[in-house]
């Protein structure tokens, strides 16, 4: 049972309950008081009819058709994850505890529960990473009873999203629909196995859109979830949220609880990002993620106050990447970000949903706000390694096996340490360096004997490696000493 702690200084606090195995915890969290929304008229589709409310506003109540198509693209999922180990009193009794190539204890296997999404025909399905997380065996339940052993085809942490694979042909696929235009008070519903119960729809309506909670527990973490009020329970993870037309808008992730059960808001990832993150799984094998190359942090009254800023909401840039895409289009430290892609950002959450919809080489609009003067940049995407290059899983995987981060060193820098080249590790992370010993701020000259610059040349040297390869990193310590660190993938 995981738990997270909001650290914002808010009203109150509730739990974030995580709806995947055994309905675990995960986390505690403060919300804002949200504003009121304006009035509105919501779409009207085919599968919906007309009802005049005494304001005038047309709304739809029957979600009749929508419901009955999305039960069958909505299926549950079955894991069994090996957790810690257990004694075996029969065979104690038997065979006498602890004998010579005897184990003295067998693995204990917990089954899990949750629910996915069929997003085409030939059995690609989609669902959250913590429902299937460590899972040994998946298995996947249609609606019309038949059962099949799933593949993970991939996974990332970051967004909380997973992508599996069953051998059938001629599914019901749910087609996505357009997250960015959910509307605030919009009619939607949430398909899913809550306690095991199959093919169940609850309806509600859009509460809130790109709302952080702190509960991916991942540094490179993506948050902008769509807060609705249809009831969700442990179980309903990786279901689907769907509109009155029966399009995927969202999957069904959280929901905000002190018992574990529902208790009034729950929070599904947006579909334009889940689509984006599927793509790459299938296309690259690896999610590709876009860099602005900035430290953010969300204007607040007190920061405004502090920098002397004009703007009341938006997103402050604290600082900005030396290789970074926004340094390179113009943007500076100061700058306060209140529009990219053609959309209002009032939130760094808002930014990060648009930026996780697009790729590296991908060209962004954002406007900023400096010396109380607007200013439109056309702002040209970057990966981790500050270039435009598609990664490969392989060098991935290296590169989170050493589970750090780099930057190239500056002119300055060069000259103050007399070398020709070199990257700073700025953050040693929970890797195989951390394993080694090597400090934060350690200077790499060589990796495996072969110079390196930028980390694009770490990216490279790693990407020739197997598992279980020597690496050797040559380099200064933070205080100037010189060092090297020796150990295999």
């Amino acid at each position: 049972m995981k738990k997270v702690m909001n650290r914002k200084n808010l009203f109150s606090f509730i739990a974030i309950t995580l709806l995947g195995i055994g309905g675990g915890f995960l986390g505690a969290m403060a919300f804002e008081n949200t504003q009121s929304s304006k009035e509105w008229s919501p779409p009207v589709s085919e599968v919906q009819t007309r009802a005049t409310a005494v304001s005038g506003i047309t709304t739809s109540t029957d979600f009749s058709t929508a419901a009955q198509t999305a039960v069958h693209s909505v299926v549950h999922v079955k894991t069994s994850v090996e957790q810690g180990y257990t004694m075996n009193p029969f065979r104690d009794f038997f065979f006498g505890f602890g004998q010579p190539g005897m184990p003295e204890m067998a693995p204990r296997m917990v089954q899990g529960s949750g629910s996915g999404v069929i997003i085409s025909e030939d059995g690609y399905i989609v669902t959250n990473n913590h429902v299937v997380e460590n899972a040994k065996e998946v298995k996947v339940s249609l609606n019309d009873g038949r059962e099949f052993t799933a593949e993970v085809i991939g996974t990332d942490p970051t967004t909380d999203l997973a992508v599996l694979k069953i051998d059938a042909s001629k599914l019901p696929a749910l087609p996505f629909g357009n997250s960015d235009d959910v509307l605030l008070g919009e009619w939607v519903l949430a398909v899913g196995n809550p306690f095991n119960l199959t093919s169940t729809v609850t309806a509600g309506i859009i509460s809130a859109k790109g709302r952080s909670i702190n509960i991916i527990d991942n540094q490179s973490a993506i948050e902008a979830f769509i807060q609705t009020d249809a009831a969700v329970n442990p179980g309903n993870s990786g279901g689907a949220l769907i509109n009155t037309s029966g399009e995927l808008i969202g999957i069904n992730t959280a929901i905000s609880t002190r018992s574990g059960s529902y208790e009034g808001y729950s929070f599904a990832i947006p579909a334009n990002i889940a689509r984006k993150v599927v793509d790459d799984m299938l296309r690259y094998g690896v999610v590709q993620r876009a860099y602005l190359g900035v430290n953010i942090a969300d204007v607040t009254p007190e920061l405004a106050k502090e920098m002397k800023l004009e703007a009341t909401q938006g997103v402050y840039i604290s600082d900005v990447t030396n290789n970074g895409a926004a340094k390179k289009a113009g943007m500076e430290k100061g700058d306060v970000i209140v529009g990219a892609g053609g959309k209002t950002v009032k939130r760094s959450s808002e930014l990060l949903e648009v930026i996780a919809s697009r790729r590296p080489g991908d060209k962004l609009d954002v406007t900023i706000l400096r010396e109380g003067k607007t200013k439109t940049f056309h702002v040209v995407l970057r990966n981790r390694e500050g270039n435009t290059d598609v990664l490969k899983k392989k060098d991935l995987e290296n590169m989170q096996t050493l589970g750090a981060t780099f930057e190239a060193l500056s002119q300055d820098e060069k000259r103050k340490y007399g070398l020709r080249g070199g990257v700073r590790i700025t953050q040693v992370g929970n890797g195989k360096l951390a394993e080694a010993g090597v400090p934060n701020g350690f200077i790499l000259i060589k990796l495996n004997n072969s110079p390196v610059n930028t980390q694009a040349d770490v990216q490279s040297i790693l990407g020739s490696l197997e598992p279980g390869d020597g690496v050797l990193l040559q380099g200064y310590r933070p205080d100037g000493k010189p060092d090297y660190f020796a150990f295999g993938l």
